[in-house]
């Protein structure tokens, strides 16, 4: 082990248990509050030939943590299971109101909730009420617990000691344990790691902690993913010009996520689910066809929308807050993008009918999103909530010029101060220069996949000089940085800031960076990619 790699593991509390864990240190699903009266409901519909319906969510976790589900149910022996996914524009978040009639005419008589549920205690009373029962499996923070539910299953249940950072499709996944371990008297056949491609996928497109389960569900899932039985998955990987046998969490965050979400952000999730869910390879391809075209969509208009928002920031602003005919289904890449861009609190806004405007809010630091909608005049808002982080939100049009006061305003009584430090990454190694850094050190690194949440791709930061720029179809950067000993490294910044572009031969820059290898002609070299750069005067 390279000194550098061991101080890694050292500066971040790790072992060899973190970096080769056990599958069978998993927590038995059984000790999860609410997990036994879940399968006991279960096994109570398979013997009466109940129809079980699962609802879901649009997004990747909720797409996958219903994959999940359907499959263990189906396993155990449910013979009828449907699938409900909620739409981004006319349902909105959630099992809702709306979704009952659609849950009467399946004929369904018991409802499993995955990746939702936790917030819609009236719609399951109004449920039961009509004789159709409901199991909650969840991960998000629960207002009040939906007391009309047969069972809730969540890790922020009170009293919950497996109360980590679970995606909705770790929750669904424990379920399925439970399910495989009562089928085959006690313990799991391993037949349920199958799942584990698609608990992967959930986990780190939800941006989860890469910790404890979290860690063994995606160490093992990107064993599964060169052998997953998912023809949706292999024809997607395909059109996405990448090669299962490589994976890694750069392939998962960047090209399969990005596609499944494009399903529900453009149009349905329906169509990810179902190429989640075939066994035609046909359809596959089809399907996984369609999701490329409707990600190519969104990264236009997400494109386009960028470019017309940047021309409404009032740079004088705390709070951004901008609107635009843009897709509703971009708005919170729109703001996340431009939290990147001006290290500001962002809040972007569509127009829909009726003279509404709706949107998504990113932020960071000390400046709380859930808490800002919250402090909005009464009224003002016609909805809105989130967490911290992130909300959603909607005003009337004539309300925009208002409410963009009202949030700065907010913003300024807080008295914050220098909130850009919580956008700068800290770095784990500050090298004096290139020597140490070596091909074997970035094959040490690849032990710590999958990167994510809790897991970071380790950071290496070095002051150096330019030596050569380049400037690749006006957005991407090239450069060539040098250390105090004249050591030359590549370094790679991929749609860069625009005023990264500007830098110039000579200058001396304090780089933030991350290894990888660039393999060309048999040719293998160890590069860098560039996170954050700054020039030194």
């Amino acid at each position: 082990m390279s000194e550098i790699f061991a101080q890694i593991l050292k500066d971040r509390g790790l072992d060899e248990d973190f970096l080769y864990p056990k599958y069978e240190n998993l927590f038995d699903p059984f000790e999860m509050i609410g997990i036994e009266k879940a399968v006991e409901r279960i096994e109570q519909a398979k013997d009466n030939n109940e129809k079980v319906l699962i609802f879901g969510d649009y997004d990747v976790d909720g797409v996958t943590s219903s994959t999940v589900l359907h499959t263990a149910l189906i396993d155990f022996g449910i013979k009828e299971v449907d699938v409900i996914l909620p739409n981004r524009f006319t349902d909105g978040y959630g099992m809702k109101d709306s979704a009952i009639e659609k849950i009467q005419a399946s004929g369904a008589t018991l409802v499993i909730t995955v990746d939702n549920g936790s917030g819609s205690g009236d719609t399951i009373q109004k449920l039961k009420d009509l004789g159709i029962e409901t199991i909650v499996t969840d991960h998000h923070e629960i207002p009040h617990k939906p007391e009309a539910a047969v069972t809730v299953v969540n890790p922020h249940l009170p009293g919950e000691k497996y109360g980590l950072r679970m995606a909705g499709v770790g929750v669904a996944f424990t379920l399925a344990r439970a399910l495989n371990m009562r089928k085959n008297g006690g313990t799991c056949d391993g037949q349920e790691k199958w799942l584990l491609d698609l608990v992967t996928l959930g986990t780190i497109c939800d941006s989860m902690v890469l910790r404890d389960e979290n860690r063994i569900y995606s160490y093992f899932g990107m064993k599964v993913f060169p052998k997953t039985r998912r023809r949706g998955i292999k024809e997607l990987a395909k059109k996405a010009g990448s090669k299962l046998e490589e994976v890694d969490s750069r392939m998962i965050g960047f090209q399969l996520g990005p596609r499944i979400n494009a399903a529900g952000r453009m149009k349905s999730a329906d169509l990810a689910l179902k190429l989640m869910m075939t066994d035609k390879r046909s359809e596959a391809i089809t399907l996984a066809e369609e999701l490329d075209d409707l990600n190519a969509e969104r990264k236009k208009e997400q494109d386009s929308a960028i470019r017309e928002a940047t021309e409404q920031v009032d740079e004088n602003d705390k709070v951004i807050v901008v609107h635009g005919e843009w897709h509703e289904g971009i708005v919170g890449i729109v703001a996340g993008r431009l939290v990147e861009l001006y290290k500001k609190p962002t809040l972007v806004l569509a127009e829909v009918d009726n003279g509404v405007l709706k949107g998504s809010g990113r932020s960071f630091g000390d400046f709380s999103l859930a808490e800002a909608m919250q402090n909005m005049p009464e009224g003002l808002l016609l909805s809105g909530g989130g967490h911290a982080g992130a909300c959603g939100l909607s005003i009337k049009a004539e309300d925009f010029d208002t409410f963009k006061t009202e949030i700065n305003e907010y913003y300024d009584g807080l008295g914050l101060i220098a909130q850009e430090r919580f956008l700068r990454q800290t770095s784990d190694v500050i090298l004096g220069d290139f020597s140490k850094l070596e091909l074997e050190l970035y094959d040490e690194i690849q032990l710590l996949e999958p990167f994510g949440e809790g897991n970071q791709e380790p950071i290496f930061e070095i002051t150096g000089k330019i030596k050569n720029v380049r400037v690749l179809k006006e957005q991407h950067l090239a450069l060539t940085v040098a250390d105090s000993h004249g050591n030359e490294m590549k370094m790679m910044a991929f749609y860069a800031p625009e005023d990264w572009l500007n830098v110039g031969t000579g200058e001396h820059i304090l780089v933030q960076f991350t290894l990888m290898k660039n393999e060309w002609r048999g040719n293998v070299k160890l590069e860098a990619n560039l996170i954050s750069l700054e020039r030194i005067s």
